[in-house]
């Protein structure tokens, strides 16, 4: 697991800024990021954000906990190319907690969070590592989540 050097980042009015970092094998033959490493840098992000506040995981399914979770959803809407290799960020912020699913928001943008290349979310369930069904979320993952929830007024405002 790679995990990115910390740098300071700007604020965002919410959610918080995890720096990434673009390769130029992360380029396509035009250029671009490679449509597939949008959410691979998203992913790296949220690992390192969840890392640094204790949770991983080793290999034991069993001993996982919350981090006993498989992906319902995905959507990415690219805005525009990501052209250069280079530092960037992740903007991340959680939209929805529900019992046993949450659903993250993100943007894939400048390092400072002012300019947005692509920007989406993902659905989690957290499953019980037997029965591989829907399990509630632990009261500290619920805690630590619910530092990034999103306003309602900030969801408000980028609907209209």
């Amino acid at each position: 697991m790679s995990v990115e050097p910390r740098r300071p980042v700007h604020p965002v009015p919410y959610g918080e800024l995890v720096p990434v970092t673009v390769h130029f094998d992360d380029l396509d033959a035009l250029g671009m990021l490679h449509n597939a490493r949008y959410p691979l840098l998203v992913e790296r992000a949220w690992t390192a954000y969840w890392h640094d506040r204790g949770y991983g995981f080793d290999g034991d399914w069993a001993a996982a906990g919350d981090m006993c979770n498989v992906i319902k959803e995905v959507q990415v809407s690219y805005e525009r190319p990501l052209t250069r290799p280079g530092h960037y960020a992740a903007h991340l912020w959680i939209e929805r907690l529900g019992r046993t699913g949450l659903t993250y928001g993100f943007r894939l943008c400048s390092a400072d969070g002012t300019e947005t290349y692509a920007r989406g979310h993902r659905v989690l369930v957290r499953v019980d590592p037997q029965a591989l069904r829907p399990t509630p979320w632990s009261d500290r993952a619920r805690a630590t989540a619910a530092e990034l929830l999103r306003p309602q007024e900030a969801a408000e405002a980028d609907a209209a």
